[in-house]
């Protein structure tokens, strides 16, 4: 029988095969799509509803002059605006004003079955907080339960210990840190409401509105859409009411503080200008009064009025270099902007005015940060590396614009320098009195400027309005956003589907045996003689009742019959056939193969023995009933004659040599000349002679007699061989040079989960390889032909 390559095997995917798997296990997929049902159902019974509510602020525009700076993405425009103030809302001191604003220092709930509610704004008691810790006071969950009209009990946690104790309406219930006294009951004799409470603090909020709190900017608009999501409708629209109000209040005070800071600082130099005023008034009042001097000549007038006009722009520049000089500091020393000056335009460099503004920015940035991320984290140390760059590139440029101020200064100095040269054609009286009068009306002239800086800035601090206004406050949503039941359960449904047929595909992918005969084509060239169908009764352990002759309608029967018939292409020159049959290791049914191949054949009047060549652990003498005392060993060992080793059955035609005592030569025993002339004569008497040997994956026993045989069956079980039991075959052909072996796949189920979803096509001379065997995928009782009882379906179960 010549070999021909794989690669005349055409395999294509079967997609209706891939179908059939998937409806072969189609009450797992039923089993996880209800296992997901439940979970969903499970998920929205204990999971609370979750409400939303949406609010919009509206801001100024303004733009910076600003276009880059430092060569990073540090731009003041309307973008990094909504973003910086987005900072701000979510900012400690915003939301704890917001919280302050709010009825939060005791919260209420109603206790079920299943969860508790957060009952806000409802206050079932009303309990007077008497005396409070403002920070160790417990924040135990207390349950109230109202035992009459003036009786209650109470019980809570307290270092891990749960207290349960009775008390009486108005009296003081003293726990750590707080004392307080329930003033009512809610005792009805209807009513089996079981009320919680817990008292807060301000801070025990924070982390619940920011989870809630969202933000997003309307494109193309400097409007800022905020909503708030909770589990509690009424709370999430108070708390963003609120929100709302506390970042209009704070933008509203952090601009007044700018504007007041400014006042106080030209009022300390207004304070000691006016000193220098009233000095310098009075020394040139008394100086015209000593020299009985009421005015200087038209000359000298004209002298002093450029002086004075030099002497007021060198002071103008001397105060400008003060104010930079402050702001630098408070740049320098890490102060909040907020409350640097920010109202000196006309004074400092527009330069400054927008490094100012974005040091502003960064400050906020990173408060917001420090909410979430540790001081070390590489976020914050982004930021602090902006903040240190905007720091770095304002001293630069104030140190820029005081060296400018000071050349200013110096060319100032030289004009009055030039001026005062014409001073020795002055008499030294009038010299005198213009000096006392220039530095008089010097000092004038710079404590009006600043007068007139104080005015703009307390215009600009009656006149302050926040920076932002509220278009729409946030309107009570009792609809819930989430979860959503149909959602849930379309999902669960989905993913139950899926978990069920990638179960499927991962059993399937984690199965390392052989199923059908597609698996077996895939992994080698030795051709395929048959299918033996699975049994699906129970099988006697001993198979005493050979089942092909007990049940011969039954679909395992006409599966054995099609083997007899494709046994009949082997070997099909010789009369008289010696039929060799193994396996990789034991269990994979050759003894059980063999008894019923061979019996099938005696129902064609064909005579047959079975010699149980397995030396080492035969079973074969149970099925026949026969003793094992002697046998095929002890024949081989000149013990005895073959006629008292040889044993007919029950079966007419059928006769079987035992294996015997297990000899401790077994390999060389059939190596022996004697088993070549007893199968020699066996083949005179006999029209098949059939061997059942050892297993070739775990001794040698079996290589003498694949040699001697003329046909060689190799039994791959469904279920139990493993994937490279199928290059056994091929590998005993290349070994021995054996062109008359075989393979039988035993057992075989209708069970299709693991079976290979390909299609094998023949072409050529490969189709003269492959044998006829019946369709091992047709389910009885599809046609009536067979009456295999053992295939019911499992809603047959009332059928006998």
């Amino acid at each position: 029988m010549e070999q021909v390559p794989n690669k005349q095997v055409q395999q294509e995917i079967d997609y209706v095969k891939i179908l059939k798997i998937v409806f072969s296990r189609w009450y797992w997929v039923a089993s996880t799509i209800i296992i997901a049902l439940l979970i969903a159902y499970v998920y929205l019974w204990y999971t609370p509803d979750k409400y939303s509510t949406s609010a919009s602020l509206k801001f100024e525009e303004k733009r910076s002059e600003i276009s880059e700076l430092l060569n990073v993405r540090n731009i003041y425009d309307r973008t990094n605006k909504m973003q910086s103030e987005q900072f701000v809302i979510r900012s400690r001191p915003v939301l704890i004003n917001a919280i302050s604003n709010i009825d939060y220092k005791i919260s209420f709930f109603l206790k079920g079955r299943v969860r508790t509610t957060d009952i806000y704004p409802q206050k079932p008691l009303k309990i007077d907080i008497i005396e409070q810790d403002s920070l160790g006071f417990t924040r135990s969950l207390f349950d109230y339960e109202a035992i009459s009209r003036d009786k209650f009990t109470l019980t809570y946690t307290n270092n891990n210990k749960e207290i349960t104790k009775t008390y009486s309406t108005n009296q003081i219930v003293s726990v750590p840190g707080i004392k307080f006294k329930i003033t009512n009951s809610t005792y009805n004799e209807k009513s089996n409401s079981v009320y919680q409470f817990k008292f807060n603090g301000k801070n025990d909020f924070l982390g619940r509105i920011n989870r809630g709190l969202n933000m997003s900017e309307t494109k193309g608009t400097n409007i800022l859409s905020l909503s708030q999501t909770d589990i509690n409708p009424f709370f999430a629209t108070d708390i963003l009411n609120a929100v709302l109000r506390a970042y209009v209040d704070y933008d509203r005070n952090q601009k007044t503080v700018s504007a007041t800071q400014t006042i106080r600082f030209i009022d300390t130099l207004q304070y000691n200008m006016s000193k220098v005023v009233k000095s310098s008034g009075t020394d040139l009042e008394q100086y015209k009064i000593n020299n009985k001097m009421l005015d200087i000549s038209t000359t000298s007038t004209d002298v002093m009025n450029k002086l004075t006009k030099l002497e007021t722009d060198k002071s103008t520049l001397a105060l400008e270099g003060i104010f930079i000089a402050q702001l630098e500091k408070e740049i320098v020393n890490n102060k909040n902007a907020n409350v640097i000056n920010n109202n000196l335009q006309g004074i400092t460099d527009p330069m400054l005015e927008g490094l100012l503004q974005q040091y502003n920015i960064l400050l906020q940035k990173k408060e917001e940060a420090l909410l979430t991320y540790k001081p070390s984290s590489d976020f914050v140390s982004q930021l602090d590396k902006q903040i240190l760059e905007v720091k770095s590139a304002f001293v630069t440029n104030a140190r820029n614009q005081r060296q400018k101020n000071d050349r200013s200064i110096a060319f100032l100095d030289q004009q009055i320098a030039g001026i005062k040269q014409t001073f020795n054609t002055i008499p030294k009286a009038e010299r005198d009195l213009i000096n006392l009068q220039s530095n008089f009306e010097i000092n004038q002239k710079v404590y009006s400027y600043l007068s007139e800086k104080k005015l703009e800035a307390q215009i600009s601090k009656a006149a302050v309005t926040s920076g932002a206004t509220i278009v729409d406050f946030a309107q009570i949503n009792t609809h819930a956003i989430e979860p959503v039941p149909q959602k849930i359960y379309i999902n669960a449904l989905i993913i139950g589907l899926l978990a069920g047929i990638g179960l499927i595909f991962i059993v399937r992918m984690l199965n390392p045996y052989i199923y059908d005969k597609e698996t077996i084509e895939s992994l080698t060239n030795i051709p395929i003689i048959g299918v033996i169908r699975k049994y699906q009764d129970k099988i006697d352990e001993d198979n005493k009742q050979i089942l092909s002759i007990k049940n011969p309608k039954s679909l395992f029967a006409e599966s054995v019959r099609s083997v007899r018939t494709n046994l009949s292409f082997l070997a099909a020159d010789k009369k008289n056939k010696v039929v060799c049959i193994t396996s990789e290791i034991s269990g994979e049914g050759k003894s059980f193969t063999t008894v019923n191949l061979a019996s099938t054949l005696c129902l064609i009047d064909k005579k047959v023995i079975i010699i149980a060549a397995d030396l080492r652990k035969s079973k074969l003498h149970h099925t026949f009933k026969v003793d094992n005392l002697k046998g095929l060993s002890s024949y081989l060992s000149n013990q005895t004659e073959l006629s008292n080793v040889l044993f007919k059955t029950e079966i007419e035609g059928l006769s079987f040599i035992p294996a015997g005592p297990v000899p401790p030569n077994p390999s060389e025993l059939l190596y022996s000349d004697k088993m070549k002339d007893l199968l020699a004569q066996l083949t005179q008497e006999y029209d098949f002679v059939f061997i059942d040997s050892a297993p070739v994956g775990l001794v040698s026993d079996a290589v003498p007699l694949i040699r001697m045989a003329d046909i060689n069956l190799f039994v791959i079980r469904s279920g139990v061989s493993r994937y490279h039991s199928a290059s056994v075959p091929e590998r005993l052909s290349k070994e021995f040079n054996l062109s008359n072996i075989a393979i039988i796949l035993n057992a075989f189920d209708n069970d299709i989960l693991h079976s290979r979803y390909y299609t094998t096509n023949y072409s050529g001379s490969y189709y003269a390889n492959y044998y006829y065997y019946s369709d091992y995928s047709l389910k009885s009782g599809k046609n009536g032909y067979y009456s295999d009882e053992s295939h019911k379906k499992w809603w047959e179960f009332w059928k006998k």
